[in-house]
């Protein structure tokens, strides 16, 4: 099986697209990434907004109804949660691997 063209994802798209498993608004996103990786991850507004830009363009993630006009919500795709599945698949099989060489 060929690899996606587009994994490995970055762990920054990675966290935005665990985030966005419920729906979303940006700065709901900024918070869940940085909780979802303990501190690890801090994103600016302008680097969350063209990773949203990138994700609507490879059809990983869209933006939904929302009750407050003035923000945009966004939810991932079954095509986004596919890629997710894909690149944690390749992370467990990397750790495995490692796991039975360290040991």
């Amino acid at each position: 099986m060929n690899r996606d063209k587009n994994l490995p994802l970055t762990e920054t798209v990675y966290y935005i697209l665990l985030a966005l498993m419920e729906p979303a608004h940006g700065y709901f996103i900024m918070q869940k990434v940085e909780e979802l990786s303990g501190g690890q991850v801090r994103m600016a507004a302008g680097t969350l907004y063209g990773a949203i830009e990138n994700l609507v363009k490879l059809k990983y993630i869209q933006p939904i109804q929302s009750e407050d006009s003035r923000r945009k919500v966004y939810a991932i795709t079954e095509q986004g949660k596919q890629i997710l599945r894909l690149d944690y698949e390749r992370m467990n099989h990397m750790l495995e691997v490692t796991k039975g060489i360290l040991s």
